[in-house]
């Protein structure tokens, strides 16, 4: 499964983008509403990618430091200029890259740095129990055969 093309994986899946000026809140608001964990950011003037802001930057970078997330903007806090990945790569280059990196979350973006999407180390997570439900069903098919 790992080798499958990161486009297999982020096909059919809604992703949310902001743009640089938007609040804190508005954005961290978004994200439990659509039950996701990291948000594009986009140049307004492009729609190109210029930044990521996931749930550890609301916590470290607004909770701890004690921001104001109605008058923080986005940009203040994202992390700009994250790196990310092709469609066209194996799904295992961007396990093996947000490893190295130290990250939960990469950008899928097209050849003229516009967003696709986004894939997640959860999405391994998917992939290891979707294996896993198949391996019981056939060992309980063993089992009524034995």
């Amino acid at each position: 499964m790992p080798s499958r093309a990161i486009i297999k994986v982020i096909q059919n899946r809604n992703f949310l983008t902001s743009t640089p000026e938007k609040s804190v809140k508005a954005v961290a608001t978004h994200m439990q509403a659509m039950h996701v964990g990291a948000t594009l950011v986009i140049s307004p003037i492009d729609g190109r990618l210029i930044g990521i802001c996931t749930e550890r930057d609301l916590a470290f970078k607004v909770l701890v430091a004690g921001l104001d997330p109605l008058t923080t903007p986005v940009e203040a806090i994202m992390t700009p200029n994250p790196t990310a990945i092709g469609p066209d790569k194996p799904f295992g280059h961007a396990l093996h890259l947000m490893h190295e990196g130290g990250f939960r979350h990469m950008p899928v973006i097209a050849p003229d740095g516009r967003p696709i999407g986004v894939v997640s180390a959860a999405d391994a997570l998917g992939l290891e129990i979707f294996n896993f439900g198949s391996e019981l069903s056939r060992r309980e098919q063993i089992t009524e055969i034995l």
